[in-house]
């Protein structure tokens, strides 16, 4: 029987040892994510981690505690050094996308508080919800603690640290490969930063192989978008200061010509959260959002997705940085259950 948590992996100390904790932990999980990689992408486990073994430089160059954790992570749950590269690079190995999800942040005038809200509904495929966990990381060295919803075996993906910043994600289509960092990999180091600035450097020092969004919120109000491609990035303006919409395709001046519609329901679904969050303006909540992540009003373009093209929200997540609260949803949106977790 299906749980109605994720599994909590919680690890502490040097880079390593919190690489060996979650691999000890979740190694069976861990083993099962790379089952799934291989199902998913239809190609060998040789071969993808053959491709994945070329990132490891770039992973060093973006830091070096974090290639030991990857160490740690693969002595932990006895798999080979190149398998647990692999789980940092999923879809960039085999040059896949398969994601959708909608994302927001609020601010200010939107809320009932004037605090910052911010989250996603996260829309993939139902497996993935078997090897789902959520991750508590606590350094040793000085790096903020953070909580991030990930896979077993995959050290960054969306979450909230210590200082209040917290990034969500959304897909981005259009964009030929090309060599380059992981997504992966840059949404944990964005979670050792205490501000926008410093977000924003690393990802122009480190360009990626494959397009994205990044939706961020900070504890003292802040909020921002910066839409990724290998060329650069650009930051998105929504019409209201207060609120950012984001879904799966571009918005930005710079990438919009890039933009071919090739997901559907991305642009209605967008406008549908917009109307819902303009219609409860200056009352916003927790509790709001996760009646708004669960909407099928907007059938054919929901926000809770059931198999729109073979996706489905599996999970849901909101940040309340000035409060230190992030709350996760297992489950669609409109059946899953919610839990409140300290960062």
């Amino acid at each position: 029987m299906i749980g109605q948590t994720f599994p909590l992996i919680e690890v502490s100390g040097s880079a390593y040892n919190m690489g060996y904790q979650h691999g000890r932990q979740a190694a069976g999980l861990v083993h099962k994510y790379l089952l799934w990689i291989e199902k998913l992408t239809g190609k060998s486990r040789e071969e993808l981690c053959q491709k994945a073994r070329a990132f490891r430089p770039l992973i060093e160059k973006l830091s070096p505690p974090l290639l030991e954790e990857i160490q740690g992570l693969a002595d932990g749950a006895g798999i080979s050094f190149d398998e647990a590269l692999l789980c940092q690079a999923r879809g960039e190995a085999a040059r896949v996308s398969s994601e959708g999800c909608t994302a927001f942040a609020l601010t200010g005038s939107a809320t009932a508080d004037g605090a910052p809200l911010a989250g996603q509904n996260q829309d993939l495929a139902p497996e993935y919800a078997d090897v789902a966990i959520l991750l508590r990381v606590c350094p040793s060295d000085g790096r903020p603690r953070a909580l991030l919803f990930t896979f077993a075996g995959q050290l960054g993906y969306s979450g909230m640290n210590e200082y209040g910043l917290a990034h969500f994600a959304n897909a981005l289509y259009d964009s030929p490969w090309q060599m380059g960092l992981p997504h992966y990999p840059l949404k944990r180091i964005a979670l050792e930063q205490n501000n926008l600035a410093s977000c924003i450097r690393i990802l122009k020092q480190h360009p990626t192989c494959s397009a994205g969004n990044m939706v961020f919120c900070f504890g003292d109000g802040q909020i921002a978008d910066l839409e990724i491609r290998p060329e650069g990035i650009a930051r998105f303006t929504d019409t209201h200061p207060d609120a950012i919409i984001h879904a799966n395709h571009y918005l930005t001046p710079e990438f919009a010509p890039c933009e071919t519609h090739s997901l559907a329901d991305s642009c209605p679904r967008r406008d549908r959260m917009r109307d819902l969050v303009h219609t409860h303006w200056g009352n916003i909540t927790a509790d709001t959002m996760k009646t708004i992540l669960a909407d099928h009003e907007g059938d054919p373009a929901a926000i809770c997705r059931h198999g729109a093209a073979d996706m489905y929200s599996i999970s849901g997540y909101i940040a309340e940085p000035a409060k230190g609260q992030l709350h996760v949803r297992r489950g669609l949106g409109c059946t899953g259950t919610w839990t409140t977790y300290r960062v």
